[in-house]
C-alpha cells in the first residue's frame, strides 16, 4: 500500500473517491502482486512493466492502459482516446463500474 496512493484517493472529491477505491480494490483483487505507485501525480500499478493509472479529474475518473490495450475486448468502443501507447475509460459513477470487466482487462494485460 503507497501512502501516496492512499492520500490521493482520500482527499479526491465524491463520487472520484468511491469510484478510485473501487477501481483500486478489483485490481488489488484480479492482480495481487501487483506494485502500486504515485507517477506523474496519480496512482500507477505495476507488475513487469506500468500497464493501467488513475486520474481524478472534476467530472470523472480516467482508468488509463498503458501498452497492452490491444489486447482488450472492447466491443462496445468503452476505451476512448487516439495514441499509440495509451487508451483510457471514463467512469462518472460508481454504477458504471463493471467490475467482472475490469478484472479481466487487468488480468489480460498483465498477462494474469
Amino acid at each position: 500500500m503507497n501512502t501516496e496512493v492512499i492520500n490521493y484517493i482520500a482527499t479526491a472529491a465524491s463520487p472520484q473517491r468511491e469510484i478510485m477505491e473501487k477501481v483500486r480494490d478489483i485490481i488489488l483483487d484480479a492482480v495481487p502482486e501487483v506494485i502500486e505507485n504515485f507517477k506523474w501525480s496519480r496512482p500507477v500499478y505495476t507488475l513487469q512493466k506500468d500497464f493501467t493509472y488513475l486520474q481524478a479529474n472534476k467530472q470523472h475518473v480516467n482508468v488509463g492502459f498503458y501498452s497492452g490495450f490491444e489486447m482488450l475486448n472492447d466491443p462496445d468502443k468503452l476505451l476512448q482516446g487516439t495514441g499509440k501507447t495509451m487508451r483510457h475509460l471514463k467512469i462518472k459513477s460508481i454504477d458504471e463500474i463493471d467490475t467482472e470487466l475490469l478484472s479481466s482487462w487487468f488480468k489480460i494485460v498483465t498477462n494474469k
